[in-house]
């Protein structure tokens, strides 16, 4: 087995009183797509946020256990959170483009991070950027125009290009296609199997379709628990557990 990318150890996290996660031991492995399945409110999107510090800024979280990525504790004292969330991107469930234009979504964090040393640096790496999502040929000839303007797959493809614009390591992807129709939803799938050879994605998905499609690896979540976590193919032909099997064949949701 490679070597993992990010490396959680006896991970819980409460909500004040209330305890969401279970002592999560889950090794993910770099440019590999690894999903995470199961049912509402199982604790997914939780462990998702978790990876980089988004639960921070819920006053009552508590995090306990042991988070790396490429070897560092990401919740060491000495961690810079901002630094943080650039390397660790996160596309979110409904797309949110910043009411600026849609050149302006891509550069802000090379703006907000200095990344970029000349304006034509700048031009480069937002065309990048804007290419690499798949974006770039619809949108060229109106870098101006509002990102709210295009279309919700449009937008979803803008908000990756400015995650990926800062060079992080790892995205996150939290439901990305729910608010996106088939062809979007597929445009997005193909372009996340492209992604995955530069960087370490975690998705959260409802969709155990969209998880065999997409993932290498896949995780099960169930009541705040890692279940079984495996392969994709062996998870959904073969799972270990009789509760992973209830889960993908519709018996528990």
């Amino acid at each position: 087995m490679d070597t993992p990318f990010i490396s959680a150890a006896d991970v819980n996290i409460h909500y004040g009183t209330k305890q969401a996660l279970f002592g999560i031991d889950l090794d993910i492995q770099a440019n590999k797509v690894t999903a995470l399945i199961g049912p509402s409110g199982c604790g997914k999107s939780t462990f998702l946020r978790a990876i980089n510090r988004m639960n921070d800024l819920i006053p009552a979280c508590r995090f306990d256990g042991s988070l790396k990525i490429g070897g560092q504790d990401i919740y060491h004292p000495s961690v810079d959170v901002v630094a943080l969330r650039a390397q660790v991107g996160m596309v979110f469930q409904k797309p949110n483009p910043f009411p600026k234009s849609i050149f302006e979504n891509v550069a802000y964090g090379l703006k907000i991070h200095k990344l970029t040393s000349s304006k034509q640096e700048l031009g480069d790496r937002v065309e990048w950027s804007l290419k690499s999502a798949g974006l770039w040929d619809e949108v060229a000839d109106r870098l101006n125009d509002p990102g709210n303007s295009l279309s919700g797959g449009q937008q979803q493809r803008l908000c990756i290009a400015r995650t990926i614009a800062v060079s992080p390591r790892v995205i996150l992807m939290d439901e990305p296609c729910s608010a996106l129709d088939p062809i979007a939803t597929a445009v997005i799938e193909e372009l996340i199997d492209g992604l995955r050879q530069e960087y370490t994605i975690v998705i959260v998905t409802h969709s155990m379709q969209q998880a065999a499609r997409i993932s290498q690896r896949t995780a099960f979540f169930h009541m705040g628990k890692l279940v079984e976590v495996g392969s994709t193919k062996s998870v959904f032909t073969n799972p270990r557990e009789e509760q992973t099997s209830n889960y993908i064949t519709g018996r528990i949701g």
